[in-house]
């Protein structure tokens, strides 16, 4: 594994408490313990996916530098996640309210298919939640399997929700 992540995409959300301070909080230990924030979407108001909710998510991109390696990483982001006091993650599609997400979506053009971790993140390009952001910070990254740039992915997104 390469030890060293240029560019490492995280997406958060959060849809409990003060949802604004948990994204930054969220964002100040990724900072402390991961590795430093390069650049940083706005915040998006979004609609539970995957489930009903009476509470509204914010969302946000972010890429980060880090020399640590990609399997750290995700054990960090999981601490993250459990300090803050989110203590399940979902499982086979089945979602539920969280204080705070923290996803991996991308890491340089690694691609991993493990039981505990696959890169790119497999549903990303399907969530709006997710591209919309990360076309703010990234229109022009490809995706490693798809061979797309996020701009035509979160074009593709949107045109598909048109015609729905």
């Amino acid at each position: 594994m390469e030890s060293c992540i240029d560019s490492l995409i995280l997406a958060l959300g959060s849809n409990l408490g003060d949802r604004e301070q948990q994204i930054h909080s969220a964002l100040k230990k990724i900072e402390e313990r991961i590795g430093t924030i390069k650049s940083l979407s706005a915040l998006y108001h979004t609609s539970p996916v995957g489930f009903d909710s009476s509470h509204d998510f914010l969302n946000c991109v972010c890429e980060v530098s880090s020399n640590i390696d990609i399997n750290t990483i995700f054990a960090i982001t999981r601490e993250i996640e459990d300090e803050m006091g989110r203590k399940t993650k979902s499982v086979d599609g089945q979602y539920a309210d969280r204080i705070i997400d923290i996803d991996l979506i991308l890491a340089d053009n690694l691609i991993i298919d493990t039981p505990e971790l696959t890169l790119p993140h497999p549903r990303f390009h399907q969530r709006d939640f997710v591209v919309s952001p990360l076309c703010e910070i990234a229109p022009d990254r490809e995706h490693p399997l798809l061979g797309k740039s996020i701009r035509q992915l979160r074009d593709e997104l949107q045109h598909a929700e048109r015609d729905q």
